[in-house]
């Protein structure tokens, strides 16, 4: 008999002379087998996959417009960094998605109180990814405060089209010409 440690050293070298490596993967390659013939013989159990793949590709594009900044690279080469960016995306990400499910579950009391009928099947299609209200940016508004924003200085403009001639697209530089 081998020990757990002896086992998993072994299976670890993942060596073709290794029998036990050999035997796990080929039953690996079965299982596999089996499931995907299972999968593409059972049309309920497709529907499914693609309905919990289509959930998880949702969460994560929203997840991914909520950390828009830097694009989602981890600029950081710090693994603990790395792992506070992370949770600290995931938790606003999951603030949001709270918000709008009880933003959505008010709007539902709205309806209901006002006499439509919601059939549950409907809310089954209600979707708490709803970025359309939102202000990534935050709204910026001086009027109210009755500040008025200093004159724009002439001297910060840029002549581009030096550049464009020479084949340089102003864009190049993050700025219309």
């Amino acid at each position: 008999m081998f020990s757990s440690s002896t086992l998993l050293k072994r299976l670890r070298s993942g060596s073709n002379k290794n029998s036990t490596y050999t035997a796990f993967r080929e039953i690996g390659r079965v299982i596999r087998t089996v499931q995907l013939l299972r999968y593409l013989a059972d049309a309920p159990l497709r529907r499914r996959v693609t309905a919990a793949t289509n959930k998880v590709e949702s969460f994560n594009r929203f997840s991914q417009w909520v950390g828009f900044g830097n694009q989602g690279v981890l600029a950081d080469n710090d693994p603990m960094e790395q792992e506070r960016a992370m949770k600290f995306n995931a938790l606003l990400t999951n603030a949001v998605i709270f918000h709008n499910a009880l933003d959505i579950a008010e709007i539902v009391r709205q309806l209901l109180e006002e006499g439509w009928e919601i059939a549950p099947e409907d809310l089954g299609h209600m979707w708490p990814y709803l970025t359309e209200h939102i202000e990534r940016f935050g709204e910026y508004s001086t009027h109210e405060l009755g500040i008025q924003p200093e004159s724009y200085e002439t001297k910060l403009d840029v002549d581009f089209t030096q550049l464009r001639d020479q084949g340089v697209h102003a864009e190049t530089f993050g700025a219309v010409a």
